[in-house]
């Protein structure tokens, strides 16, 4: 078999290497380039210095596909189209179609500012001077992307801001360079398994009593938030390879196996309420309303979803969700009785079909010998019944927050499913 071609990304920015922010762009391109049978082989995160950027690059050259993201703009620290030039021995110039087009954006900021346009006149110069040989995949704001070829290697050049770097991504895969690449390429099949309830090393027991990958199957195991995701690369022709594996590592995690066809576990809570024509609500202490924003992330949410209560202090849980003052000051804020007059309170007030609740002690500090740091108490409430659980997790405020968040997700997801069953 042919060896795919092989892809570098090269995210540039001081303020990703600061952890300012996290890099969105290298995910996202290597998810584009495996699905379309690229292999990406290297994402490196740089910073603005020059001789970082130029080290990147020089490795990123030797691959049959270099695409770069980021430093395109009119400040002096914007420098990749210089170092992409210099990488590749071509000379710059000014392109006179960009130097229009961007410098037509210019000045309507321009105006809305009141600044003469002058003040900005360098920096579109700056923008709109690009290698020598380069095709331009158009703007994004005033960023051009580019397409670059060196040798056997092509190189594309997009803006940093993700949803810039989206835009035009579409536009140079639809460009002579890259089709030539893509040409060499066969797109896999991609699989997707998700457990709930299972540890890691239970699933990696199972992937490999089942006969482990190789043979066209390439197997990563990834554990996320309790949720443990195992992806498979199905190389052409391996169809039947794959179905035998993810047969034998099913078959002892049937029980939680949740999804195999990519839906996050919210999705699925809403497909489910949805089917059964039943509306939902939330109750959120500890997590603040993480539950609320998971299941508002998935578009069409809002033909299920209500809406929910973040009740932080004891007073608003009784207010707004009806909590007894006796329940709070026998059981406390933080307990199952809490939990599940939370999940009654927040059906009740939103007028929902379903409803859950979460209330525990995030950390760092609020813990006791009785209630340690870590104790999350979950409730899920519907027509046909209710279930709760208490957990202790691990790790800091914020893995405690995100795990009480799926967990909760998936107590309602059983549930639910439960009862489907049992009505069928």
């Amino acid at each position: 078999m042919t060896a795919p071609p092989r892809a570098f990304i090269v995210v540039t920015g001081s303020e990703l290497v600061r952890g300012d922010r996290n890099d969105l762009n290298g995910p996202f391109l290597a998810s584009q380039l495996l699905r379309r049978g690229v292999e990406p082989a290297r994402i490196s995160i740089v910073g603005d210095r020059e001789d970082e950027l130029t080290l990147a690059l020089a490795e990123g050259m030797r691959a049959d596909l270099c695409v770069v993201s980021g430093g395109l703009g009119p400040t002096h620290d914007d420098r990749t189209v210089e170092f992409v030039a210099r990488a590749a021995g071509a000379g710059l110039r000014l392109d006179e179609e960009l130097h229009e087009r961007i410098g037509g954006v210019s000045r309507a900021f321009a105006k809305r500012l009141g600044r003469p346009y002058v003040d900005f006149e360098a920096g579109v110069r700056k923008q709109a001077t690009i290698p020598e040989g380069a095709i331009s995949l158009g703007l994004a704001g005033t960023a051009p992307g580019l397409v670059l070829e060196h040798g056997t290697t092509v190189v594309v050049v997009l803006p940093g801001p993700p949803s810039e770097l989206q835009r035009l991504w579409s536009v140079a895969l639809e460009s002579e360079p890259v089709q030539r690449v893509l040409g060499r390429a066969q797109p896999p099949e991609l699989r997707q398994l998700r457990f709930f309830g299972a540890s890691e090393s239970a699933v990696a027991k199972a992937l490999a009593d089942a006969g482990g990958d190789g043979n066209g199957v390439e197997a990563t195991i990834c554990a996320r938030d309790f949720e443990i995701h195992v992806d498979l690369v199905v190389a052409p022709g391996a169809g039947s390879r794959a179905d035998d594996l993810t047969e034998r590592l099913v078959a002892p995690l049937e029980r939680n196996l949740f999804s195999q066809d990519e839906r996050p576990v919210e999705e699925l809570v809403l497909d489910l309420c949805r089917a059964r024509g039943l509306t939902l609500a939330t109750a959120e202490s500890c997590t603040g309303g993480m539950v609320s924003q998971r299941l508002t992330s998935v578009p069409g949410s809002s033909a299920v979803f209500l809406g929910g209560v973040v009740a932080y202090s004891d007073e608003v849980k009784s207010r707004e969700l009806d909590v007894p003052a006796e329940v709070l000051a026998r059981h406390g804020a933080v307990s199952a009785e809490a939990a599940a007059a939370m999940a009654a309170g927040a059906r009740r007030r939103l007028g929902a079909g379903v409803s859950v609740s979460v209330t525990g002690i995030a950390g760092p500090d609020g813990g006791s010998e009785e209630k340690p740091v870590g104790l999350v108490y979950l409730h899920a409430e519907t027509p046909a019944g209710s279930r709760g659980a208490d957990f202790v997790f691990p790790g800091d405020r914020d893995s405690i927050r995100r795990r009480a968040t799926v967990t909760v997700l998936h107590l309602l997801r059983g549930l639910l499913q439960q009862t489907r069953d049992e009505a069928e």
